[in-house]
């Protein structure tokens, strides 16, 4: 099992910056994949980004938007920068075992993290 615990979100305007941070319980977190997502009211889940021995990203945050992790730290962070309304979301975090393929779909991976709110304003 692997816990998930989003922190970092809030309330920005827009072209401000804000960075997620994600802490895993897994004693082996550098051999998940781990991403994020998001999900807007009304809307489905949509991926964000996510990393592994590469990262990805949706072509809607590429050059703004950054995923990282620290494996000493267990942790996997989204700097989010040039911020726009239209980012506005419940962001999560998600781990796949590394063995399987970097997907962007929710159904992809096997743990969650409870979300963290991001609401952006114009």
């Amino acid at each position: 099992q692997v816990q998930l615990e989003e922190s970092g979100g809030g309330a920005v305007q827009a072209g401000g910056s804000l960075r997620l941070s994600c802490a895993a319980s897994a004693r082996t977190f550098n051999l998940f994949h781990m991403a994020w997502f998001r999900q807007a009211p009304g809307k489905g889940r949509e991926f964000v980004a996510a990393i592994s021995t590469s990262t990805y990203y949706a072509d809607s945050v590429k050059g703004r938007f950054t995923i990282s992790r620290d494996n000493a730290k267990n942790t996997v962070y989204l700097q989010m920068n040039s911020l726009r309304p239209e980012d506005t979301a419940v962001y999560y975090c998600a781990a796949t075992p590394g063995w399987k393929s970097v997907r962007p779909n929710p159904d992809s991976y096997d743990y969650w993290g409870q979300g963290t709110q991001v609401t952006v304003s114009s």
